[in-house]
């Protein structure tokens, strides 16, 4: 079964009802994780935006406290994990903002990690894209928001 298009998907979106529109929510939280967790996204924490990233940034405070440091494998592999975690926190909110924040606090955890992350180069490249992804997303922004998120960039 070939997916529509987003397009011909919402086109038909406005012919349903409220009903079957609140039927089709429900069945596709019922489907997969991640649909659940969109819809929770979009359901209850959307108005309150620094709550969202509080929470993620909680999330990585706790995983970055389990990382097994035995050795550099176990290491690179719940960095990635997490990794993957926050950027899909960041596409659920979708704000350049968030994006922003949430890859500076990953950077910020990251360098303070112990052990040092400058005896592993793959870590050291996943830091330096992720800085880099930063800049990008920065230049996106308002110009009162570039500055004051630059700032916080240039300490790390």
């Amino acid at each position: 079964m070939k997916a529509a298009s987003v397009v011909s998907l919402k086109k038909e979106l406005k012919y349903k009802s409220r009903e079957e529109l609140l039927d089709i929510c429900l069945r596709l939280s019922k489907f997969k994780k991640e649909n659940k967790e969109l819809l929770t996204y979009l359901l209850f924490e959307s108005e309150d935006e620094t709550g969202y990233i509080e929470s993620v940034q909680r999330y990585m405070d706790d995983e970055f406290e389990q990382i097994n440091t035995k050795s550099f494998f176990y290491i690179r592999k719940s960095i990635r994990k997490i990794l993957r975690n926050v950027k899909k926190y960041i596409r659920y909110s979708s704000k350049k903002e968030t994006e922003v924040e949430l890859l500076i606090y990953f950077c910020e955890k990251l360098r303070d990690f112990k052990p040092s992350i400058k005896h592993s180069s793959q870590l050291q490249n996943t830091y330096q894209r992720q800085i880099i992804l930063a800049k990008k997303t920065i230049e996106k922004l308002h110009e009162d928001l570039q500055y004051d998120y630059s700032l916080m960039l240039e300490k790390l």
